[in-house]
C-alpha cells in the first residue's frame, strides 16, 4: 500500500493506520502468483496456543493437502451457507471506507457508526470536502480516530483527484490508495466487484496455518499458498467461511476443538478444548448456547443472512 504522509498525532497514535496486517504491504502491487519466498516463523504459542499452527500432516503430498483443503471448504459450506461480508455497505465506496475503519475494532462498531458516516458523507467527492473535526467525531468510536480520519480525507481526495470519483476496481490501483492494502483490496474486488479474491486477515492467517495450508505469517505469501489450493472461483466465499470459523470456533487463544465441523481434517485438533460439552460453551455469536433461534432464522433464509444479522446487532442484548 501506498501510505499517506507520515506523522504522529496528538495523541502518540501513528498518523496512518493501516487496516492491513504487518508484512503485507510489502509487495502489494506484485500479483500473488508470482510471488515466491520460504516458509517464516508460525504464530507463537502465546497467540494460538501450544500446540497451534503445525505444518501440514506428516508426509502429506501436494494433490492430498488440495484433496484434504478442500473438503474443509465443503464442511466450512455446510457449515456457514450464510456466510457474507460481516461490514454493512450498499456500494463500494461505502465498503472501502467500512474496511479502512475496521481496523483494530470490530464489524459491529464500524456498522454502529457508518448509517451517519454514510448519510453524511455518500461519496468521495463529500467525504473529501469533509471538517476534519466533525468527521473524528462520528468516527471516534472506532478507535484511532485522528489517524483514520487523516486516512479517510487522504484517501477520498485521491479517489476524486485520480479516479474521478469512483473506487477502480482493479487491486494495482486500489493498493495506491492510502490505507489500504491487499488485504482491503480483495475485500472490496470480491463484495463490491465480484471479482474472486483472498482475504487474509488476522483470523483467515490464523486458520490456514492451523490447517495446514500455509507455515508463514506473511500475508501476502499466505494468499499465494492458499490460491493454489482452490479454484478462484471459490476464494471470495472460501475467505468469509474461514473468518466465520475464526470468529466463531476456532479462537485465538482457545479453540472449541470438540465442537468443529472439520476437526477429522484438521492436523491442530487439540490446541483447545476437545471435550464437546466444553467446547459448545466456547462458541460465539450464532453459534453460541441460547442463540439456536437466531441460527435457526439464519439457516432458513441464508439470502437474507446481512439482514438478519443487521437486526441481531441492533437488539439489546
Amino acid at each position: 500500500m501506498t501510505p499517506a504522509p507520515a506523522g504522529v498525532s496528538g495523541d502518540g497514535i501513528p498518523a496512518e493506520i493501516s487496516t492491513e496486517i504487518p508484512g503485507e504491504a510489502i509487495l502489494a502491487g506484485v500479483p500473488a502468483e508470482t510471488l515466491a519466498g520460504g516458509a517464516v516463523p508460525t504464530e507463537t504459542p502465546a497467540e494460538n496456543g501450544p500446540l497451534a499452527s503445525p505444518p501440514a500432516r506428516s508426509g502429506e503430498s501436494p494433490l492430498a493437502l488440495k484433496r484434504r483443503a478442500r473438503r474443509i471448504n465443503r464442511a466450512l459450506a455446510e457449515q456457514y451457507p450464510y456466510a457474507h461480508a460481516e461490514l454493512d455497505f450498499r456500494n463500494p465506496f461505502e465498503l472501502l471506507v467500512a474496511t479502512v475503519l475496521s481496523a483494530q475494532t470490530t464489524d459491529v462498531t464500524v456498522n454502529l457508526i457508518t448509517p451517519l458516516l454514510f448519510s453524511r458523507y455518500p461519496d468521495a467527492r463529500a467525504m473529501a470536502e469533509a471538517d476534519t473535526e466533525e468527521l473524528e467525531a462520528i468516527i471516534k468510536p472506532t478507535g484511532f480516530f485522528r489517524a483514520k480520519t487523516r486516512n479517510l480525507l487522504a484517501l477520498a481526495n485521491r479517489v476524486v483527484d485520480e479516479f474521478d470519483g469512483v473506487v477502480p476496481g482493479r487491486l494495482e490501483d486500489l493498493v495506491t490508495l492510502p490505507g489500504v492494502g491487499r488485504k482491503t483490496a480483495n475485500v472490496v474486488l470480491g463484495n463490491a466487484f465480484g471479482i474472486p479474491g483472498i482475504t487474509v486477515d488476522t483470523h483467515f492467517g490464523r486458520l490456514a496455518r492451523r490447517f495446514g495450508w500455509t507455515e508463514s505469517d506473511d500475508p501476502v505469501r499466505i494468499e499465494s499458498d492458499v490460491a493454489e489450493l482452490f479454484e478462484p472461483r471459490d476464494w471470495t466465499m472460501l475467505s468469509h467461511r474461514v473468518v466465520f470459523h475464526g470468529r466463531r470456533v476456532c479462537h485465538s487463544r482457545k479453540p472449541a476443538c470438540g465442537a468443529c465441523a472439520v476437526a477429522n481434517w484438521c492436523p491442530s485438533f487439540g490446541a483447545g478444548e476437545t471435550n464437546p460439552a466444553k467446547a459448545a460453551k466456547l462458541l460465539k455469536y450464532e453459534l453460541a448456547p441460547g442463540n439456536e433461534e437466531l441460527l435457526s432464522k439464519l439457516l432458513a433464509e441464508t439470502h437474507r443472512a446481512a439482514e438478519i444479522r443487521m437486526e441481531s446487532q441492533r437488539r439489546p442484548q
